[in-house]
């Protein structure tokens, strides 16, 4: 399918829903003149749309709010962009006189978000949007009451060139020259027509995703996604939906004074609204209060969906103005997911608050209506000496809403407290005792325990599950490793089943008097793990084993330890090694230890130990991928709810299992540039619990894997190796390692050769050398990718050179590989990436306007004749689009003649030596056309009209040159006096402008049989030349 094609069949679609489909220019100054080529907004649609929304405001006020909606307040396009939607979403703030004379403060509504149909939603294409110098003509916009909310941006599917990064690049380039259309703009979306995503004006090419599900179903088989993501997203409903309820602004780690925009992803808005609607059930009169758990996988966004959750919750009208507790079991989860909330208070419409206490929650909770109240479980617990939690509210719109709700604290059941024999309940029995008629719902990142029964009992069953191999697929998260590294100094067995068996007791929250029975056992095991020599071995190990990494994909690290001692004394050991990494100022140095603690801590301990502050300020630090904090040890904190998407590696010295061990190793599954995989490393042998977390994932119903073994991507990277060595086939490439520096120059172009001379040569080692570089950045630094490194860097030296001769206007293709991977060609490779192709051939890169028959018969001679080829390739089409880039007629000429000639070179019809041979004559024909112009004695303008008069043959026979030299010069003003911005766009201009050329063609006798010809052709000049002209007009 064409570009066209697929516009048009995306239309088709659009029409099918419901909406409204026009054609750019025919509602512009051409057409119905709804609106201008500034124009962003189709205003008369927008004011009949707030009459029609707001019959009880004055029209006068409407017309203060339209300008108001539409008038650029802030400094940067993201801060209009969020005025914009909060006035899209609540409403434009206006004031007028009621019949009595006194001032009404109101808001005027902008959408119908209850009634779609009261809504106008229309589509356009090729529009046509004027900024300034630039004109650019979207795909196509969509209109909702006059309002451009969402871009459409198509590239040919069939086109290799014309991808989904291409078309997010173009996106890129409207936000930089028509900036102010996307003050307006609440959804981008790019397509080829089969692929499809979905993302916001501030979105990166990785949070660009997928929408596979018209319905909230899975779909099943392969279909054309941007059918299915037109569909989901663009029914009316939805769409409105989807402004109201699931955007967000947040501000942006690397910048505080920035922000983000983010947009659900399918997930994320049909879990929200399954959620939405078992809550209704479970909270209605004869529910069961139970409404059910959401198994969404770590790092897919589960934070965003509680939040979306509470949006719509706080928005329904059968909830009539609920109140939301959110419940964590840790004071630092507590805090970051206080923190994601507050952030969203725009969507929220109200701010969180935090209990502080059991006193405060249970002040906060005497209310009759609203609040979004945030607590620990523990706070829930009652008073000492009491065995029951008295009821603090009875309300049934009263939600709790659990983050990860499967921990043992949660339980219902009684037991016997050991330190005074007391009879003593789980947490989630005291919850239910202080809000007895509350609904409940849980959130979690991984599947619920086969032997756990309390979590059924408390939510109910799964409401929605996002598995790991859904995860991956689409994008949301990248697949996690698995390394071993465990470092053994004699640990008995006894001590190797303590570790598995009891530690992660004391991890699951068990009350303290257990805590304290254990103590002393437990100091004894952490005094082994805590061995100096063990910590000297792995302190220098994850040096080395970091560096390494960090040479192929920069990024942070996290090393996890048994305790606050092994932390502390682990950072030692590694400061000892690089003293540089150190610095006692928490706004510098390379690494951190981030603990809690208290001043009647042991004194080594002290360093560490930080106020809220202090740790949020490290945290910042950690986010930003530009800081240069690099590694952080921690023992608890940062293992649940902490989101760094540039963390790509975890070492791991902490005995954990379970939903715990799930938690933790995910925090390196989040998404970044050139981050293809996560990677745990174990130093202390937690291969069995990730086993056995294995079997109650797949028991409960999960896809996919949620950890590899290192040894997969190990495998990976060997196979797309023996694929690359396989495309040298005979050719001695490693005779490059043992070459002299001034002959290693001489094996990169025979190699560049060779791999052009094989059928889809270049293509081939690209896609398959940008896959090997991914494959051996993840595998970094096994002995099998240390093995083969510097062949590696051979074939992206390789590949790097092909680039750089085949690419077009400058610009290395991609991209992906470029952000995504450090070079690590080394020093003797390096300098090769940037040597141009006539001087790696020992040739002066010449001028093609002067070329010279002595530079013809270098060229002839070469050695290398596809390397020859290239060369010669790049240099004719450069200088064919710099000479006659707006010159059609020779544009057009010597562009066939180029796209022939290699055409039946690249098919096997004629050699490399004849192509040459063809591609020289073709160059010598540019040189003379290009002195035979500047003999005319007209100017650069003229002459691209001269051009098209000569270009019929029978012209120059019965006209005299000079007078077709006249012609040339009126038609050049004809052009710059009628033409205007677009108007090959607007047919009144167009048929003006032909009258006018055939008119003086006529008085000039140019042959009549021929002036329609012609006529066509001085149009086709005055395309290339109409706008550029009419914008001089405009400035002077």
């Amino acid at each position: 399918m064409t570009e066209d094609q697929i516009e048009q069949s995306t239309l088709e679609t659009l029409a099918q829903m419901g909406w409204q489909v026009l054609h750019g220019p025919e509602i512009g100054p051409d057409g119905t003149l709804e609106r201008d080529y500034h124009d962003t907004v189709l205003n008369n649609r927008l004011q009949s749309a707030l009459e029609r929304l707001n019959p009880q405001i004055p029209t006068a006020s409407l017309s203060e709010a339209l300008k108001r909606l539409t008038r650029v307040q802030q400094p940067t396009l993201l801060e209009n962009n969020r005025a914009f939607h909060e006035m899209l979403v609540d409403g434009v703030p206006v004031e007028y006189r009621n019949d009595i004379g006194d001032i009404k403060h109101d808001r005027a509504r902008v959408l119908d978000f209850d009634n779609a149909l009261n809504n106008e939603f229309v589509a356009v294409n090729q529009l046509t949007v004027l900024q300034g110098d630039f004109h650019r003509r979207p795909d196509v916009v969509l209109f909702v009451n006059g309002l451009p909310l969402v871009l459409v941006e198509l590239k040919n599917a069939a086109d290799s060139k014309a991808d989904l990064a291409a078309a997010y690049r173009q996106i890129q380039t409207y936000k930089r020259e028509i900036s102010d259309f996307f003050r307006f703009n609440e959804l981008c979306i790019i397509s080829d027509g089969i692929e499809a995503e979905m993302g916001t004006l501030s979105s990166s090419p990785e949070r660009m995703m997928p929408w596979k599900t018209v319905d909230g179903e899975k779909e099943v088989g392969r279909v054309p996604m941007m059918d299915i993501l037109t569909r989901g997203v663009c029914d009316p409903t939805r769409l409105l939906d989807l402004v109201q309820n699931f955007i967000v602004f947040e501000r942006d780690d690397k910048d505080e004074t920035q922000f983000i925009k983010k947009v659900a992803a399918y997930h994320q808005y049909w879990v929200v609204n399954k959620s939405l609607a078992s809550t209704l059930r479970a909270s209605s009169g004869d529910g069961d209060q139970r409404a059910g758990v959401v198994w969404h996988t770590q790092g897919s966004g589960k934070s965003l969906s509680m939040v979306f959750y509470t949006g719509k919750m706080m928005r329904s009208r059968e909830l009539q103005n609920p109140t939301i507790v959110v419940v964590t079991d840790r004071n630092d989860l507590d805090g970051q997911l206080f923190g994601t909330f507050s952030a969203c208070r725009d969507l929220l419409g109200e701010d969180p608050k935090q209990a502080e206490n059991r006193g405060d929650l249970r002040k906060l909770l005497e209310r009759n209506a609203g609040g979004i109240i945030f607590t620990t479980i523990q706070k829930f617990s009652p008073e000492d000496e009491d065995d029951t939690l008295p009821v603090l509210t009875n309300r049934r719109n009263v939600i709790v809403m659990v983050d990860e709700a499967h921990r043992s604290q949660y339980g219902l059941k009684a037991r016997i407290r050991e330190s005074d024999a007391h009879l003593v309940y789980g947490y989630a029995k005291y919850m239910r005792d202080g809000l007895p008629s509350a609904s409940y719902i849980g959130f979690t990142g991984t599947p619920i325990e086969s032997d756990d029964k309390s979590t059924p009992a408390v939510f109910g069953d799964y409401v929605d599950i996002y598995d790991v191999k859904q995860a991956v697929e689409d994008g949301a998260t990248v697949p996690i490793y698995y390394e071993s590294r465990l470092v053994d100094l004699g640990m008995d067995e006894d001590t190797k089943e303590w570790l598995d068996r009891e530690v992660d007791e004391l991890l699951e929250g068990e009350e303290l008097s257990r805590q304290d029975k254990l103590k002393t056992e437990y100091a004894q095991k952490e005094a082994i793990v805590g061995n100096a020599e063990r910590l000297n071995t792995i302190a220098l190990d994850i040096i080395e084993h970091f560096e390494a990494r960090q040479d192929v994909i920069e990024g942070k690290g996290m090393i996890v330890t048994m305790s606050r001692g092994i932390a502390a004394d682990l950072y030692e050991k590694i400061i000892a090694y690089r003293p540089e990494w150190h610095s006692d100022d928490d706004a510098s140095g390379a690494i951190k230890v981030i603990i809690t603690g208290s001043a009647s801590d042991p004194e080594h301990l002290q360093p560490h130990i930080r106020n809220k502050k202090r740790i949020k300020a490290i945290e910042k630090r950690i986010k930003n991928p530009d800081d240069s904090l690099e590694m952080v040890i921690v023992c608890d904190m940062w293992l649940t709810g902490f989101d760094v998407p540039s963390l790509h590696t975890m070492y791991l010295d902490k005995p954990i299992k379970g939903h715990n061990l799930m938690q933790a190793i995910a925090r390196v599954n989040r998404v970044w540039p050139g981050k293809i995989g996560g990677l745990v490393v174990d130093y202390l042998g937690v291969a069995g619990a990730l086993r056995d977390a294995m079997a109650d994932y797949t028991r409960s119903g999960g896809e996919g894997i949620p950890q590899l073994d290192i040894s997969e991507a190990i495998a990976q990277m060997k196979m797309r190796y023996e694929i690359v060595r396989d495309l040298f086939g005979t050719f001695d490439y490693k005779k490059y390692f043992n070459a002299p520096t001034n002959e290693k120059l001489q094996i990169i172009l025979d190699a560049e050769e060779h791999i052009l001379s094989i059928d889809d040569g270049e293509k081939r080692i690209k896609q398959h050398v940008l896959e090997l570089s991914k494959a051996f950045a993840l595998a970094m630094p096994q002995p099998d990718a240390l093995a083969i490194r510097e062949e590696v860097a051979f074939f992206q030296a390789v590949k790097a050179r092909i680039e750089k001769v085949s690419a077009r206007s400058g610009v290395i293709g991609d991209e992906e590989y470029r952000t995504a991977l450090k070079q690590i060609v080394d020093k003797a490779i390096a300098p090769v990436g940037v040597v141009d192709v006539f001087e790696a051939a020992g040739l002066d890169k010449p001028e093609i306007s002067i070329l010279s028959d002595e530079f013809f018969a270098e060229i002839r001679a070469m050695e290398r004749k596809n390397l020859a080829v290239e060369a010669l390739k790049k240099l004719l089409n450069d200088e064919v689009k710099a000479k006659f880039g707006r010159n059609a007629v020779k544009d057009a000429k010597f562009s066939e003649m180029l796209t022939k000639a290699l055409n039946r070179y690249k098919n096997g019809t004629i050699e490399a030596a004849q192509v040459i041979e063809e591609l020289i004559a073709i160059g010598k024909d540019i040189r003379e056309a290009v002195n035979a112009s500047t003999e005319l004695g007209l100017t650069e303008d003229e002459v691209v009209f001269y051009d098209a008069l000569v270009d019929n043959g029978s012209a120059q026979e019965v006209m005299d040159d000079q007078q077709l030299r006249e012609i040339a010069k009126l038609l050049v003003e004809q052009v710059r006096r009628d033409a205007s911005i677009d108007w090959q766009f607007r047919k009144s201009v167009q048929a003006k402008l032909r009258i006018n050329v055939k008119k003086t063609l006529a008085k000039y006798g140019y042959p009549p049989d021929q002036q329609a010809i012609a006529t066509d052709l001085v149009l086709e000049q005055a395309k290339r030349y109409g706008n550029e002209w009419s914008r001089q007009a405009k400035n002077s």
